[in-house]
């Protein structure tokens, strides 16, 4: 049993690196810290949600126990060393690129809500709902500065000159 693991995590580790994708070190952790927050909410008002006889509540808080466990088995497996294949699945979290981890959160935490609109809904998967928002902005990059926006403004400009005095002198 062990020895396939062992393969598992040897053609994981060989699989190419995650692309760093211009996130700073600082936002990389803000964007765990969030999705570990976002794990706890989840798991904390998923309880909460189920305790009722209404059976689309109940739906609801078990779908948002579970989006703790992925959020905290992605973000953080460290919180899962008894599950073996924890560190497996969270390099291969890592390896996707920040749009398609914001769409997977995004996604996991509009279900619930979906199901059972309540507050307690709401606001459980807030903080998921911002993990994805954060991994979706990092998704878009850097803001440029104004000097290279000047420069690709200023060069439209001259083709739209150029174009304008071709089909002048065309005329002519």
């Amino acid at each position: 049993m062990s020895g396939s693991g062992g393969a598992a995590a040897a053609a994981v580790s060989s699989a190419p690196p995650a692309q760093d994708e211009g996130m700073t070190w600082w936002y990389r952790w803000l964007c765990r810290l969030s999705g570990v927050l976002g794990a706890v909410s989840c798991a904390i008002s998923g309880l909460f949600n189920c305790i009722t006889i209404h059976p689309l509540n109940i739906a609801a808080g078990v779908w948002m126990i579970m989006n703790a466990f992925i959020l905290l088995l992605c973000e953080a497996p460290f919180c899962c060393q008894f599950i073996e294949f924890a560190n497996t699945v969270a390099e291969k979290v890592d390896r996707l690129r920040s749009w398609q981890k914001a769409v997977f959160y995004c996604g996991m935490a509009v279900i619930p809500v979906a199901i059972s609109l309540t507050l307690t809904a709401l606001l459980g998967n807030a903080i998921a709902f911002a993990t994805g928002v954060l991994y979706g902005l990092s998704a878009l990059g850097k803001k440029g500065d104004a000097i290279s926006y000047a420069r690709i403004q200023q060069q439209k400009q001259q083709g739209d000159e150029e174009k304008l005095t071709d089909t002048l002198e065309g005329e002519l």
